[in-house]
């Protein structure tokens, strides 16, 4: 009788045993399916801060796209200007992060914005997810975001500053649509296009501080050191391109009478929109914001034909850059959700920007027949767009790349004042240019030191 207790008791165990280990492997089988498929996995949802509006970003089709291609991710749009200002945006967001709202993805459209905040602690890192797809980004992107040596952002869209050029004062003049040339050719193409009624050129600043591209064109055109403060904290007015600015703005005004003479636009309130498209002026050295208004629009209608050229070089043989400015899509530090909030700014800067149809994209990898569609698409909506020499453009926009972005300092505008004030009394004959980069370089030390 126990003999056959036992037994029963043996074949039971058994098999209960077999039942669980068949049931787990179901479970594991389910498990394991379940992780496979995507769709099935868990929603996250990751807010995005930014200045953009609706009708600057077209963000319901640009985000529906993004969510259709990765439904575990949805993105909550946190609009932070109605009127689309970044400085009143800006300020949103750093109340935003005082107190301690979800930030996920930080939209930032001034590199200064972007690099105090980098400073600030409220960016993460993003050089693992870089490392982890396995590409550079100065090969991926035309905009390089790097500072101090880490990425904290990718780029968006891309504006890179050129020349706009009246194209029936060219052809007058006997003259070509340039696509590689230097500063010392520009000054050329500019006196040879001065006629009575019109300078061959227009220089919108420096004013006041402002405007200050104007006072470092040939800095500008490097792909490092752009700026009157070196990455280090150094005074960077003695270099020699700063030199060479300030003898290309002096020769075209003072000798070859070919630039709008500076006092004029002082005295005048000139502006770079009234000279260009009236036609005052031949050529405009400017950002292409201006694309939105090539075609003409009613403020200023276009009544002749218009081409683009590169932003000049320094040298013949070197490579070119220009001052661009671009959206910086960064990885909020606070985030709980960085890889989802990488993977959104990551498809957002390359095939995102192509489904937004904005804006011309910082991406590397856009075709020609893609960057051809957009600029299709926003010369559509101006006046005249068949005056527009489109392959000029398109040419400009696609050969196109900035230099590297040196994060500025907190007294950056004393620094451009005092470079502003001593340029006005190099044109208004009170000083030379030695003496102006001397009082210059003194000024600006003084500054440096009372601000460590």
């Amino acid at each position: 009788m126990k003999k056959k207790l036992w037994s029963m008791l043996i074949f039971t165990m058994l098999v209960c045993l077999v039942l669980s280990a068949c049931s787990g492997n179901d479970n594991k089988e389910k498990a394991s399916s379940s992780s496979d498929d995507p769709k099935k996995e868990e929603q996250v949802t990751i807010k995005f801060h930014t200045h953009g509006t609706e009708e600057n970003y077209n963000w319901k089709t640009t985000i529906a796209a993004f969510e259709e291609k990765y439904p575990n991710i949805k993105v909550d749009l946190v609009l932070l200007s109605e009127k689309g200002d970044s400085v009143e945006a800006i300020k949103k967001l750093d109340l935003a992060a005082a107190s301690g709202e979800q930030l996920d993805v930080l939209m930032f459209t001034d590199p200064a914005f972007y690099a105090q905040r980098v400073g600030m602690g409220m960016t993460a890192p993003i050089d693992e997810f870089i490392k982890e797809e396995g590409y550079k980004v100065s090969e991926e992107y035309k905009v390089d975001t790097q500072i101090d040596g880490k990425y904290h952002a990718l780029p968006g869209k891309f504006n890179p500053w050129y020349v706009l050029l009246n194209k029936d004062h060219l052809n007058a003049a006997g003259l070509e649509v340039p696509k590689d040339w230097t500063w010392d050719e520009f000054a050329e193409y500019a006196k040879k296009l001065t006629r009575d009624g019109h300078y061959g050129t227009y220089f919108h600043g420096p004013q006041n501080g402002g405007w200050m591209e104007f006072t470092k064109l040939a800095q500008a055109s490097e792909a490092d050191n752009t700026e009157f403060i070196t990455a280090d904290g150094k005074s960077n007015v003695g270099n020699p391109l700063f030199k060479k600015t300030l003898e290309l703005r002096m020769k075209m005004e003072k000798e070859d009478k070919s630039a709008v003479p500076y006092s004029d636009i002082l005295s005048q309130k000139l502006h770079y929109r009234n000279q260009f498209f009236n036609q005052d002026a031949s050529t405009i050295v400017i950002g292409s914001w201006m694309n939105t208004e090539l075609g003409g629009t009613d403020q200023f209608p276009l009544n002749f034909n218009i081409a683009v050229a590169p932003y000049p070089k320094n040298k013949k043989d070197s490579k070119g850059y220009a001052p661009v400015t671009t959206d910086y899509m960064s990885v909020a530090s606070a985030s709980k959700h960085k890889k989802e909030a990488y993977t959104f700014i990551r498809w957002y800067t390359t095939e995102g920007q192509i489904v937004q149809g904005k804006s011309v994209p910082s991406w590397n990898k856009v075709s020609e027949t893609d960057l051809a569609g957009i600029v299709d698409k926003i010369l559509s909506t101006q006046k005249t767009p068949e005056k527009v020499d489109k392959d000029s453009l398109i040419f400009v926009l696609q050969n196109a790349k900035s230099s590297k972005i040196i994060p500025p300092v907190s007294y950056q505008a004393e620094i451009y004042k005092v470079i502003s004030e001593e340029y006005e009394k190099l044109t208004f004959g009170e000083q030379d240019i030695d003496k102006t980069i001397k009082a210059s370089e003194e000024r600006v030390q003084e500054i440096i030191k009372n601000n460590k």
